[in-house]
């Protein structure tokens, strides 16, 4: 029988990151992985850890059904004491298996002052780079994502959120640990 995963997102990078992931566990391995589109039900541009973890969450919930895990992926911002901005930007993966959840991070980075000062103003990221003409591209999130372009290609969105989905399966990978 093969174990069917639906991620709560149509965006084909995230969708990607965990088919790519999926197939390095041998429990995994040969998993259908279905895009479905969730809600969030939290805002466009999360500003703090609790926000960007309840999106995950709400995602991987609303994603559940006629499968046998689901996943929720949410990038967003957290307070940060002693970084040039105050914030760092993280992202979050949920998985649920229709009793609890399983929680992963990135690693975080900073974006430019700039840049969190348009996302308080009330864009998210990829229209603050746009504003910025830091790209010509406005859906930069589903494509290299603010960090492809902070590091000249050298670190894609794509990498950011497989870190989260490998972080979140540590739990469901030993669960004799847990």
């Amino acid at each position: 029988m093969i174990m069917k995963i639906n991620i709560g997102t149509k965006n084909e990078i995230k969708i990607g990151a965990l088919r790519e992931t999926a197939a390095d566990y041998y429990f995994l391995r040969n998993a259908a992985v279905e895009g479905i589109e969730s809600g969030s039900g939290v805002s466009d541009q999360p500003k703090n850890l609790e926000e960007t973890v309840l999106g995950a969450k709400n995602r991987a919930h609303g994603a559940f059904a006629g499968c046998d895990l689901s996943a929720g992926i949410e990038d967003g911002l957290m307070e940060v004491p002693d970084s040039r901005t105050g914030f760092m930007n993280v992202t979050v993966c949920a998985f649920y298996d229709g009793k609890q959840y399983y929680l992963g991070m990135s690693a975080a980075f900073e974006y430019p002052l700039r840049a969190v000062e348009l996302v308080k103003s009330g864009l998210d990221i990829n229209q603050a780079f746009y504003e910025m003409k830091l790209t010509d591209d406005p859906q930069i999130g589903s494509s290299q994502g603010a960090i492809g372009i902070l590091t000249k290609g050298r670190w894609r969105r794509k990498d950011t959120v497989k870190q989260a989905i490998i972080a979140a399966l540590i739990q469901l990978d030993n669960k004799d640990l847990y």
